[in-house]
């Protein structure tokens, strides 16, 4: 694989965060159910993006936040973390107390992900599925590999550009398996239920008929995303192909099911910080009070590095 790059200029663009976030009640079990409806976004001096209920009480986008809006029309929450043509790597922070949004680090540097000819960062809105855990303990049947001990990936493919933690209802359409380093990293291909077009998608075939290349678009980022950084090829299970709405369904079920006995103690959960604020019964709840005092204990500073890699396209070829 060749690569050269070339330096161009970008806009400044718009990425505003809004303060209220709203959201339909959840018909989940008591104990996984939140005790309010609405959300509100609060930034640190950390550089940390972190969630509040309307009583302004901090909670875990990771736990806190319902997977599920509606079961009968398979409706799911979605975390934004990344909004489109955005390059900051930023994620829910898995290991650190009430899960907070932050940009990922890589040899103490903020990383970003690098514009590949013709993209610009990331070719969706990407997020995750709260109350999903892929199990890196747990071998997944379909492809061989553990889980990459992460929620679920997201890739909203919608008209509108959203902001970074928005929490939004998603139909699911279908999902693709990419093998990370060994691991299984699903990555869930949705769209938004307000987006203008959502009506006429309900399955994978639909992408492809209303939005001819987006696939195959999905597909070379993925595989080609981190060959700017000198590694390979990502590699992909069922050669690279997506599987329906059937499938990724039962995938979702069965990492809800996971994330479920992390947050009940009944397995392995490693590094993962399992602190919540709403989820009755389990032994990592905290009062809300225990919740200011994890955030205020985290030190103000912030790594205000300037970053060249989202000025820069990389053209690949053979």
């Amino acid at each position: 694989m060749n690569l050269h790059s070339e330096v161009y200029t970008l806009n400044e663009m718009h990425d505003q965060e809004p303060f209220w976030l709203q959201r339909s009640p959840s018909p989940l079990p008591e104990w996984s159910r939140p005790k309010t409806t609405g959300l509100r976004l609060s930034r640190h001096l950390t550089g940390r993006l972190r969630l509040e209920n309307e009583a302004g009480h901090y909670i875990s986008p990771f736990h806190d936040i319902p997977l599920k809006v509606d079961s009968a029309q398979n409706l799911f929450n979605m975390v934004v973390e990344v909004p489109r043509w955005t390059n900051a790597k930023m994620e829910i922070a898995t290991q650190e107390p009430l899960n907070p949004i932050k940009q990922d680090l890589k040899g103490g540097k903020l990383r970003y992900v690098a514009n590949i000819f013709p993209h610009k960062g990331y070719i969706w809105n990407y997020g995750a599925l709260p109350q999903t855990w892929e199990d890196p303990h747990q071998k997944d049947k379909s492809t061989d590999c553990c889980g990459d001990d992460d929620p679920i990936d997201v890739c909203e493919i919608g008209s509108k550009v959203l902001s970074r933690g928005d929490v939004i209802r998603v139909k699911i359409l279908g999902i693709l398996a990419l093998i990370d380093q060994g691991e299984t990293d699903w990555k869930l291909i949705a769209i938004n239920v307000n987006d203008p077009e959502a009506s006429k998608f309900h399955d994978i075939d639909d992408v492809k008929k209303y939005k001819p290349g987006y696939l195959e678009a999905t597909l070379n980022w993925l595989r080609f995303y981190k060959v700017p950084e000198g590694k390979p090829e990502n590699q992909f299970a069922f050669n690279g192909e997506f599987r329906n709405k059937a499938f990724a369904l039962e995938v979702i079920k069965s990492a809800h099911e996971c994330w479920k006995a992390l947050l009940m103690k009944k397995c392995d959960g490693g590094a993962i910080n399992c602190t919540n604020v709403q989820v009755c019964d389990s032994p990592f709840q905290c009062t809300p009070e225990e919740a200011r005092a994890f955030v205020q204990s985290v030190p103000s500073s912030v790594n205000k590095e300037s970053n060249e890699e989202d000025q820069v396209w990389h053209f690949l070829g053979k």
